[in-house]
């Protein structure tokens, strides 16, 4: 199976499961789930992935496996996440951005946990890049503990297992078995239109900011 070439090769799911395996595919969730270098990581396509090569037997594991090794990975992804936002606290919105961080990805991550509280750990699963600093905002915030558990689990078993479970089932579509490759870049698409709509609407933001101090300015100007 190729896929097309949608970014780097190191990227490629069909790469990265051919080349690392089921431990690959269990280190990479885990790193996208809550460690910082992780966000750039191919999380949904990679596990939709990792499902329709099970259901074609090119994987050489039963589902059940892949779907419950995914999920703890999953989980533990997020538990590192909270412990490192618990242990480095505010000082991680004061770090300056670099190659591998930006801080308006936690400012960001910050804004949909201050809105939608506990449950932005199940909502944020669905979202990339949001979904790998959530649990560390979680952290730097002190959510409590159990609270953080409970919405874990419940995240990293929807998303973990859900995808993998998807991927599975449209693996045995024939539709979608003789068109793999498209099926596999529609995922990507998928995956990157929270990410575009993100930049939208800080982009329109950002222009309405703009004009409004652009218009006091110019009312600056008109009274003297």
């Amino acid at each position: 199976m190729n896929t097309l070439a949608l970014g780097p090769q190191w990227l490629d799911p069909d790469y990265l499961i051919t080349t690392f395996g089921l431990i690959g595919v269990l280190v990479i969730v885990f790193a996208e789930s809550g460690l910082l270098i992780g966000f750039f990581l191919p999380g949904d396509s990679l596990l939709f992935t990792t499902g329709l090569l099970v259901t074609t037997n090119k994987m050489d594991k039963p589902l059940w496996v892949v779907c419950a090794l995914v999920v703890l990975a999953a989980v533990l992804g997020d538990q590192a996440g909270y412990l490192f936002g618990r242990k480095v606290g505010p000082s991680l919105f004061k770090r300056p951005d670099s190659r591998l961080f930006k801080q308006e990805n936690v400012e960001k991550a910050h804004e949909f946990f201050e809105k939608y509280g506990p449950k932005s750990l199940i909502l944020a699963r669905f979202v990339p890049i949001v979904r790998t600093f959530t649990p560390i905002v979680a952290g730097v915030s002190r959510m409590n503990y159990r609270s953080f558990i409970t919405f874990n689990v419940i995240g990293g078993t929807l998303w973990g297992a859900g995808v993998t479970l998807l991927g599975a089932s449209l693996g045995n579509v024939e539709f979608v078995h003789k068109n793999i490759e498209a099926m596999l870049v529609a995922i990507v698409l998928i995956s990157v239109i929270p990410i575009a709509i993100e930049y939208l609407r800080a982009r329109g933001k950002s222009r309405k900011a703009g004009a409004v101090t652009a218009a006091g300015e110019r009312g600056r100007h008109a009274r003297r």
